[in-house]
């Protein structure tokens, strides 16, 4: 048996070899690291400028800036079918909108949207009539008022605490058991699955970001 190699196969193993070679390793790093480094540090600034390693904040910031800058390249420029690109897109743009709704604390206001505002009345201490030189600061909410401002407070917690699961749920995806039992259970009833997946897949898991 002859064996025949394509010039496509030569020209590939050519260029495999020259991308491993020190000469192309090098202009490598000044015609495409370097530049990518440098357009790094720009492009994540405010993720840096605001990192502490006692702080968890500046790292989501980090993701928020990444996440961005990937949607907005896999929606324009990724090479996949749309139908399950654009669901990414989606999912990746929404974690952003949880992780800028947890670093910029907006939960109060999401909660105040839904029951109403928070009752707020300007601080004012009156003296404690047995200690003299001592003050405390006087209550003028009523207890509907303070009732309702209980709630809010609540609401807000509670929506923190959703969106946090969510975000995380969202960078760990869906189980893939659950497609397979659904792949089963059509092929048992003899239906066609050629489009379960798309109709599954709703493009969450991080590990699948990628173009």
């Amino acid at each position: 048996m002859k064996i025949e190699f394509a010039d496509s196969f030569s020209k590939s193993l050519k260029r495999l070899m020259w991308h491993e070679s020190r000469i192309y390793k090098t202009y490598s790093l000044f015609r495409h690291d370097l530049p990518r480094f440098f357009s790094n540090i720009w492009r994540f600034r405010r993720g840096l400028w605001g990192y502490y390693w006692w702080d968890h904040h500046g790292l989501l910031k980090f993701m928020e800036d990444g996440l961005t800058h990937m949607s907005d390249n896999v929606e324009k420029k990724g090479i996949e079918v749309d139908i399950s690109r654009l669901k990414k897109v989606e999912k990746m743009r929404r974690a952003v909108q949880l992780i800028q709704n947890y670093n910029n604390d907006s939960y109060t206001e999401m909660a105040e949207k839904e029951l109403g505002e928070i009752v707020y009345y300007p601080f004012e201490f009156e003296e404690i009539p047995d200690k003299p030189g001592y003050s405390r600061l006087v209550e003028k909410e009523s207890e509907e008022e303070q009732e309702h401002n209980r709630k809010v407070f609540q609401r807000s917690r509670d929506i923190g605490e959703s969106e946090w699961n969510e975000l995380w749920e969202i960078f760990k995806g869906q189980d893939h058991n659950d497609y397979i039992k659904k792949v089963n259970g059509t092929e048992e009833n003899g239906d066609d699955n050629n489009n379960l997946w798309d109709e599954w897949f709703n493009g969450s898991g991080m590990r699948s970001w990628w173009d």
